[in-house]
C-alpha cells in the first residue's frame, strides 16, 4: 500500500470527491481550500504520479485516482494499530472505548456490526 503525507491527502480528497479532473481544475480547487499556488499543487500532483496514486492521461493533465479511499484508511488505520498499540486491535479498540465519548446511537451501531461479524 501506498504512504500518503498530509498534502498527498489533499490532493486525493479532491478527486476522490469529484472524480477525474484536469490538473488546472485541481489547482483552482486547492487555492480555495487551501491556499496553495500553483507551483505547490503541480509538485503534489506529481508526488502522487510518482507514488501511482494517481494517473495522469494527455490531453489536458487530467488526473484520476489509482487508489480508493478506503485503500488508504484502511493503510492508515493498520499503521496505527501497528505503531500505537503493539499490533493489538483489542487494544485500539479499549483505547477507542475508553474515552467515553460516544452517544448511544453510536453505541448501538457498533454492537450491530460486532453481532454481524459473529
Amino acid at each position: 500500500m501506498i504512504k500518503l503525507f498530509d498534502s498527498e491527502r489533499k490532493v486525493m480528497e479532491v478527486l476522490w470527491r469529484e472524480g477525474d479532473l484536469p490538473a488546472g481544475q485541481i489547482v483552482k480547487i486547492l487555492k480555495e481550500e487551501t491556499g496553495w499556488n500553483r507551483n505547490t499543487t503541480y509538485t503534489v500532483i506529481k508526488k502522487c504520479v510518482d507514488k501511482g496514486a494517481v494517473r495522469r492521461t494527455e490531453p489536458g493533465f487530467v488526473c484520476s485516482a489509482l487508489i480508493s479511499r478506503q485503500e488508504v484508511q484502511d493503510y492508515e488505520t493498520e499503521e496505527l494499530i501497528d505503531r500505537m498499540f503493539d499490533g493489538s486491535r483489542e487494544k485500539f479498540f479499549a483505547a477507542f472505548l475508553d474515552g467515553g465519548k460516544l452517544s448511544r446511537q453510536e453505541v448501538e451501531q457498533l454492537k450491530k456490526m460486532i453481532d454481524r461479524l459473529e
